[in-house]
């Protein structure tokens, strides 16, 4: 910060709402169509079924979809105002969207003011206690995401890819940002597998970082979404029970 800048107090704000919370795990992708908020409305379900106090947060501000996963109706769960926003419990989750302000509308935001409703939220949400906060991010590796994973402290990044040659080109600028960055990130998983041999493994060798998940394709995901019970009834989920181990681990959780 240049001399004479005056820092946002939210950011303190976030600071004092993030002190209950023992991981915060950003789930990032380098570009969309990977998954990426089916992964991570999926973990927050498979942490909750292992005993974890598990937060959801989707900050795809843009376009925030975590709720269609879940099954939520929007026009009929709302957060508690009790001197900020206490967040549902949605299937053993504590769930927080924009999408209950904006009732799955699109936001016509840019730049600044996409920040500006990150830094609110983050700064607004009650989340007390929590073994794990997922934060669902917008795709890609635009400023946005950038500023999520420095106005938290200690951040572990779960990355999502597949392996099309378009999603490897863009998952090697993200890890030399998180690189760049100093942050570490937990691991990367390939989703929508359809080889037995990883195409993205020596790659993130190279950085020091695991895949630590490969899910296979499953054509029959897409009838699952927004019905939970189903959801949990497939092998896609079976999968990400077991991503969902591996990150507890990691985690010493």
């Amino acid at each position: 910060m240049g001399k004479g800048a005056i820092m946002d107090p939210r950011l303190l704000i976030i600071s004092k709402r993030m002190e209950g919370v023992k991981a915060v795990v950003p789930v990032m992708s380098p570009k969309g169509g990977v998954g990426k908020t089916l992964i991570a409305s999926s973990l927050a379900l498979a942490f909750a079924e292992r005993g974890r106090r598990v937060g959801l947060l989707d900050l795809d501000v843009t376009n925030a979809s975590s709720h269609i996963v879940l099954g939520v109706r929007l026009s009929e769960l709302k957060p508690i105002e009790e001197k900020g926003l206490v967040p549902p419990l949605v299937n053993g989750v504590k769930f927080m969207t924009i999408g209950y302000y904006s009732c799955g509308n699109p936001l016509p935001l840019r730049g600044g003011d996409i920040d500006e409703v990150i830094k609110e939220m983050l700064a607004t949400v009650i989340w007390s206690q929590l073994d794990l906060l997922l934060i669902d991010t917008p795709p890609g590796i635009s400023d946005e995401v950038l500023d999520v994973i420095s106005y938290v402290s200690e951040p572990r990044p779960l990355i999502v890819t597949t392996s099309s040659k378009l999603s490897i080109a863009s998952i090697e600028k993200l890890l030399k940002i998180l690189t760049e960055s100093r942050v570490k990130a937990i691991g990367v998983v390939e989703n929508m597998v359809v080889s037995e041999e990883s195409a993205i493994k020596d790659l993130v060798d190279r950085y020091g970082v695991e895949v630590i998940g490969r899910i296979p394709y499953d054509p029959f995901i897409e009838r699952s979404i927004g019905d939970v019970r189903i959801l949990k009834s497939t092998s896609f989920f079976s999968k990400v029970m077991n991503l969902a181990d591996k990150v507890l681990m990691r985690l010493s959780l």
